[in-house]
């Protein structure tokens, strides 16, 4: 029974022959270290002192102090919270995304899933924002300023498959919020590319965006919210290549990539990846490896984010037969210490 649990758990497609057994945490570099043994979806504050998180897919919203390690719950005054990521305002309030109740994963990670607002005054609730959304939202580190995407499943006006880009101002008012100024700057008409919003970047005037492909594809691109020029940035259409995290100052982009499956085997898409670190040339040429979660049988790392002051990385490990998103603790990469 034992061997047929073990055999469950560790089932990874076949190719994946060359990767080694037993896990990355036993086996990390002096740079890294783990800051929580739960969770999943880190996000760094502004002045880089805390790292926000969630619990679990469909859970509550948690902080830690990178200090004093002290972990705070910020909803668990939210009766069957259900929210899928947490990320922070400039002003040190919170933007949560997920429904406002759970009905099962597809329809409430899709159709359902939407903005809140929630105050960082002691005892505060989520606030609705009034607006459904696909996937992720890129949140401003300098001003209130959010992006988002859209698909059939949260807007009725857009066809299948096709999928829209938004950018807006958060007005806070006390415990309150509302979005303003709400303004598409991108659209996509068919599943040839369906978008996910991820980083602002140069002042907020340029966007990093997932451009989703068939067959478990992805391009990291990016948007001029000025002149509306898109880049490709990645410019493997073999790849995985999934933008998460920017660097200061908009030279270098973390992604989640399946690129060292060239070398590894395994199914390619979401599923083996580990994160890299491109820069935003055009060439598409400029990867660098950073984390290799992945040399392991079922490993992989997820969802990283970069301090503003570029001296760390947060990101979760995960396990690669779970769905997106999904983490088991969150660590933190240092450059510079």
């Amino acid at each position: 029974m034992k061997y047929l649990i073990a055999l469950l758990v560790f089932a990874v497609p076949l190719g994946a022959a060359e990767r080694k057994p037993g896990s990355p945490l036993d086996h990390l570099p002096p740079n890294i270290e783990v800051l929580t043994h739960f969770g999943e979806r880190a996000d760094i504050s502004p002045d880089n002192q805390h790292v926000a998180f969630m619990d679990k897919s469909f859970g509550d919203a948690f902080t830690i102090d990178l200090k004093t390690r002290v972990i705070r719950c910020l909803t668990c005054n939210v009766p069957g919270a259900a929210f899928l990521r947490v990320m922070h305002l400039v002003t040190g309030d919170y933007i949560l995304i997920g429904p406002d109740h759970f009905e099962n994963i597809h329809i409430s990670r899709t159709r359902d899933n939407e903005l809140w607002f929630l105050s960082k005054e002691p005892g505060s609730k989520p606030v609705k924002l009034d607006q459904k959304m696909s996937e992720g939202a890129a949140i401003s580190k300098k001003r209130l300023e959010i992006s988002f995407s859209q698909t059939h499943d949260q807007a009725a006006d857009l066809a299948p498959g096709a999928s829209r880009l938004y950018v807006a101002g958060v007005a806070i008012s006390g415990t309150t919020a509302k979005l303003v100024n709400k303004k598409q700057v991108y659209y996509s008409p068919d599943k040839s590319c369906t978008i996910e919003a991820q980083d602002f970047y140069d002042n907020d005037t340029k966007m990093t965006f997932s451009c989703y492909r068939p067959h478990d594809r992805a391009d990291v691109m990016g948007i001029d919210l000025k002149t509306g020029k898109v880049t490709n940035f990645s410019k493997a259409p073999d790849e995985y290549d999934e933008p998460e995290g920017i660097f200061p100052g908009g030279e270098y982009t973390t992604v989640e990539s399946d690129r060292q499956c060239d070398q590894l085997g395994g199914r390619r898409g979401p599923y083996n990846i580990d994160i890299w670190k491109l820069k935003l040339d055009g060439t598409g040429k400029n990867f660098t490896r950073l984390t290799h979660f992945n040399d392991y049988i079922g490993g992989k790392a997820s969802n990283p984010v970069i301090s503003t002051d570029g001296r760390f990385m947060a990101f979760q490990t995960a396990n690669n037969t779970d769905p997106a998103g999904v983490g088991y603790g969150i660590l933190l990469y240092w450059f510079k210490k």
